[in-house]
């Protein structure tokens, strides 16, 4: 949406993954960023098994085929992924997807890896992952009684442009706009100036 509120002010930069931390129950986790077909079944099984109860508006849907046809539509080209690994579990997923001259960001845990950290961990690679790539802004929605989830976008930067319903609506801005102009997927060319190299469910934080 075009009147979606942002932040003047560019976030702080944010490492790009791979990256690997030990959660709060001492598991080694790594955040990859999703290339080719590698954690794709993987995926599939994380959300075949994911708690109902965790759902929000519907997604992750329900069911093999919906999986499926859910992450081959978020997990394609024009959409960036980050993956949290526990050896060769997958325990949390996190996207941005393109939404007019933004990305939208959703975040899933799988129930057995919530409250860890790894939620945290996931948002700041995924936007380290888009900062690198040049998206310029990102939005989500939380709900107004998700205090941690909030407290903790807030932490990282997102402001608040929404808070007319049940849940509020944050915004962030992860690189300078270009000089041109916003182009129409929110994301910097080659000549951006992203850097490369920089620096829970959201409620687990």
């Amino acid at each position: 949406m075009s009147d979606r509120g942002y932040p003047e002010a560019v976030a702080d930069e944010f490492i790009v993954p791979p990256t690997e931390f030990t959660d709060r129950e001492g598991r080694t986790v790594e955040i990859r960023p999703f290339e080719g077909e590698e954690g794709y079944e993987a995926l599939v099984e994380m959300y075949d098994a994911f708690d109902p109860a965790d759902r929000a508006q519907g997604i992750p849907p329900g069911g093999e085929k919906r999986i499926r046809e859910w992450l081959d539509a978020i997990l394609g080209d024009d959409c960036l992924n980050v993956i949290a690994w526990c050896g060769d579990e997958v325990a949390g997923h996190a996207t941005l997807v393109p939404d007019g001259d933004a990305y939208e960001l959703a975040i899933f845990v799988h129930q057995e890896y919530q409250r860890a950290g790894i939620g945290t961990q996931l948002i700041r690679g995924l936007l380290g992952h888009g900062q690198a790539e040049g998206i310029r802004k990102v939005w989500l929605t939380v709900e107004r009684w998700n205090r941690a989830a909030v407290s903790l976008y807030k932490k990282i930067g997102f402001e608040t442009s929404d808070a007319e319903s049940f849940e509020l609506e944050m915004g962030l801005r992860l690189n300078p706009d270009a000089n041109s102009g916003d182009d129409s997927d929110g994301r910097d060319d080659a000549d951006s100036d992203a850097n490369p190299d920089a620096d829970s469910d959201a409620d687990d934080e």
